[in-house]
């Protein structure tokens, strides 16, 4: 090296840092490409994107290139600066520390930070290109690689850690709730909406969302006839339960369709009605909802009966009632959920906690009661009386209706800042 000419000493140091800042900005480039990005890329026949995923399907083999090549690099680059220094200045132990601690700093800035900050701004810039390079380069000094990876792989298995056995990471939901909330400029409110609603699906189980018993609209074949035909011709549902005296002794369930034809003849009767009914449905309480939608599927119905452990009746779920859940209100009614002016909202306490955390993204707990009339009166261990404030779980509300049994209305008052 000593008798090569300045400028080729020069041109070669130039040439040294560029080659460093390729591998340092290559490195930065690749391992933080988007992974599900370039999966996409990869499903469109992207060459780059196909060659780079090669690549991070085995991390170690190209970290071990990378830094095999850097290190090669920044190392000649030291030595041809210590050959220029003493070509220009002599032997002199001061100059020579200087000339380190310059190359240090140029390599810092030019071929360090600068590369690695555009690759963290512009991964696929670099990445792609650079990968074209890296294939070839891994096959031909793969046994250099090879043995690095073996003293690597030795050194790793005494910590504990096997690099053969590594997965990528899988997001779980509430990562992926994350991501799809971060991602509000790509998707469209009313389907990042839906999106939260699926993931949410595996952690509700069918009592959340069931019609409560009490409101059960069904037909009583105890009744009398005239009264029957008078609830089949103004029902507001198409298929309705049918009951002898409670709905625990239920016998099937009824489609209006089929039997709105026959009400006006001379012969129909209860008989006539129990010929039509289907084979009534029910679903354990705790099923979760997603398991409930694939068993409606499975099974071709549309409505099931909840039942607790006991196998008392506690509500009524629809295929509606679920679709609901990801899609929001089919039908829209009169509200739940008002919003005032003030800031206050006037919320229906027979609402779900899940569909008013869902409406005013509040956290009410959802283990315990599922309306907020049962999370009151299980706070409260009382009906409260109109007027009465609560301060129920961090959010301030005053009672403005109840009946003997029940809370009707309440106001959620604005939350002091604190």
């Amino acid at each position: 090296m000593n008798d090569l000419p300045l400028g080729t000493l020069l041109g070669l140091l130039v040439l040294m840092l560029i080659l460093s800042a390729f591998f340092s900005g290559s490195e930065t480039a690749l391992m933080t490409l988007n992974r599900y990005r370039l999966k996409h890329l990869v499903k469109l026949k992207h060459s780059g994107a196909i060659k780079a995923q090669r690549l991070l399907e085995r991390p170690d083999r190209l970290l071990s290139l990378i830094l095999l090549g850097n290190n090669f690099v920044n190392i000649f680059a030291s030595s041809i600066t210590t050959v220029l220094a003493i070509r220009l200045y002599g032997e002199n132990e001061s100059i020579i520390a200087l000339s380190a601690a310059v190359l240090t700093i140029v390599i810092l800035i030019f071929s360090e930070v600068t590369p690695k900050t555009l690759a963290a701004v512009k991964p696929e810039l670099l990445a792609f290109p650079a990968a074209w390079i890296y294939i070839p380069l891994l096959n031909l000094f793969h046994p250099i690689v090879w043995s690095v990876n073996l003293f690597t792989h030795l050194l790793l298995r005494m910590v504990g850690v096997n690099v053969k056995k590594n997965h990528q990471d899988i997001l779980n939901k509430e990562e992926l709730k994350s991501v799809v909330t971060e991602a509000e400029s790509l998707i469209p409110i009313r389907y990042q909406k839906m999106l939260l609603s699926i993931l949410d699906l595996e952690s509700a189980t069918v009592e959340d969302i069931m019609t409560p018993r009490h409101e059960i609209y069904g037909l009583d074949l105890e009744a009398s006839l005239e009264d029957i035909i008078e609830q089949i011709k103004t029902s507001p549902h198409t298929r309705l339960p049918v009951y002898k005296k409670s709905i625990d002794r239920v016998i099937g369930f009824l489609h209006l369709r089929k039997v709105l034809v026959l009400v006006d003849q001379t012969d129909f009767d209860k008989q006539s009605i129990i010929n039509l009914l289907s084979k009534p449905v029910f679903i354990p309480g705790s099923t979760p909802m997603h398991k409930q939608m694939q068993q409606f599927k499975q099974d071709k119905v549309r409505i099931g009966l909840v039942v607790d452990e006991y196998g008392d009746v506690q509500g009524l779920l629809t295929l509606d009632d679920l679709l609901q859940e990801i899609v929001g209100e089919l039908v829209t009614e009169e509200e739940t959920v008002k919003k005032q002016n003030d800031g206050s909202y006037l919320v229906d306490a027979g609402i779900t906690i899940r569909e008013l955390n869902r409406i005013t993204q509040w956290s009410l707990p959802t283990e315990g009661p599922k309306t907020l009339n049962g999370l009151i009166i299980e706070f409260m261990e009382a009906i409260p009386d109109v007027g009465t404030g609560i301060m129920l779980y961090g959010y301030p509300l005053e009672i403005l209706k109840r009946d003997d049994n029940t809370v009707k209305l309440v106001k959620f008052l604005p939350k002091k800042e604190s």
